[in-house]
């Protein structure tokens, strides 16, 4: 599980193809947080506490991406497309409804899969920085994919993360953040799968089936995703280009786009308290009813 309690109580809940541990906060309409590769729940240790106080059940999951703790069946789907009904399931299995999902890196390409495949428990969706269309994955990291299929090569490069210098390199970590990340953080993300090798498996089998004919295959349903969107995007992000967030907002029908000043791709990383004062207003906006007591109405533009 993540580390930091900041986060809530930890609990856990069954799905196909194994367990998802999670943390829980907050009281109120749901939340649930989505991280990318190589990360877990502590990515939004400084964001969630400040959205669980303003009246909201925030649920931050494990996702089976390379840093969660609890290792999943043998027979379990983690192709893309199956991480993205590993999510619907999480809501189903807890009964959610009209959730305010979060995501982030390549978290965000799951959740546009979501969107695209069973999106009836949604709400309204915040996207910061993160994959889409041709760039599942962006060119920094395509050799991620390749290598996966090579004998020992997810080993080796959970071992080669020990070390900072490699740590600090653009393909890498080194540039999704403004600062590098604290010590305890990087070894909350890359301990599981250097201790395991069934993480190291979970990560290899969801790195094989990284494409970007999933992310493209998903842009027509992302045109009739009829609720609000938020794309609360790194300024300064030299992973994913604001021009790759433009692209999304002209495609959703409800979109508006907030770029998030001295952030890189971990937007939750470098400005917690903006992006989490920018997801509680979101939220309370999206969620308002309009004048004459129709359906919610979105976010204004920008």
């Amino acid at each position: 599980m993540a580390q930091s309690e900041s986060l809530g109580e930890r609990r856990s809940v069954p799905v196909r193809g194994g367990t998802i541990d999670y943390r829980e906060r907050g009281a109120g309409p749901p939340v649930l947080f989505v991280h990318g590769l190589m990360v877990n729940a502590d990515l939004w240790r400084a964001v969630l506490p400040m959205v669980a106080e303003a009246g909201y059940r925030c649920l931050a999951p494990d996702w089976p991406l390379g840093a969660h703790q609890r290792p999943m069946s043998p027979t379990a789907d983690l192709s893309p497309p199956g991480v993205a009904d590993m999510i619907e399931e999480f809501l189903a299995a807890l009964e959610l409804t009209d959730v305010t999902v979060v995501a982030n890196d390549t978290g965000g390409a799951l959740v546009q899969l979501l969107l695209a495949r069973r999106p009836e428990r949604v709400g309204r969706v915040v996207l910061t920085s993160c994959d889409a269309f041709d760039q599942f994955f962006p060119p920094l990291f395509r050799y991620l994919p390749i290598s996966a299929r090579l004998p020992g090569s997810i080993w080796l490069l959970v071992q080669s993360l020990r070390l900072p210098v490699v740590r600090r390199l653009p393909i890498a970590f080194g540039w999704l953040t403004v600062r590098p990340m604290p010590a305890e953080l990087v070894e909350s993300y890359l301990a599981p799968s250097r201790r395991s090798a069934a993480i190291r498996r979970d990560l290899r089998r969801f790195l094989r089936g990284v494409h970007r004919r999933h992310t493209l295959a998903a842009v027509p349903e992302l045109a009739r995703f009829p609720r609000p969107v938020l794309l609360a995007w790194g300024a300064d992000d030299r992973v994913f280009p604001v021009s790759l967030a433009r692209r999304l907002a002209d495609v959703f029908p409800d979109a508006r786009l907030q770029l998030v000043p001295g952030s890189r791709t971990f937007v939750p990383e470098d400005q917690p308290a903006a992006l989490g004062e920018l997801i509680v207003d979101f939220a309370r906006s999206a969620a308002a009813p309009t004048t004459d007591g129709g359906e919610p109405a979105g976010p204004a533009p920008a």
